[in-house]
């Protein structure tokens, strides 16, 4: 059970890194669509689990490697966004959320 403050920051975390994703890292990413789906927050603060959806992309699993590379960056451009609502920059942890492509594949044989 997350506590109120945690889903305030996971709320404030996802906004902010999907206008980071949406406006200032077409230079990393290029033209690939990248969506945040949720965000979870430790007890601490400390650490921020990131689900991203990507889409208009041949491979995921090079882009989401590629988002982790990048990881550094990200954080800073949050920090400068949050920087005066929380006392802690979390450190930023990316996934693959496939959330998207489970209910599609079951969608699929519910079909057949």
């Amino acid at each position: 059970m997350d506590t109120t403050r945690q889903l305030k920051v996971s709320r404030l975390i996802q906004k902010e890194i999907g206008e980071i994703f949406q406006r200032e890292t077409r230079i990393f990413f290029g033209t690939a669509l990248i969506t945040v789906t949720q965000v979870r927050v430790s007890p601490d603060l400390s650490i921020a689990k990131i689900y991203v959806s990507l889409f208009n992309v041949p491979d995921t699993q090079v882009l989401l490697k590629l988002i982790q590379v990048h990881t550094k960056e990200i954080r800073i451009k949050l920090s400068e966004r949050i920087k005066k609502q929380v006392r802690i920059i979390p450190n930023l942890v990316f996934f693959l959320d496939d959330s998207l492509d489970y209910a599609m594949r079951i969608d699929e044989l519910l079909k057949k």
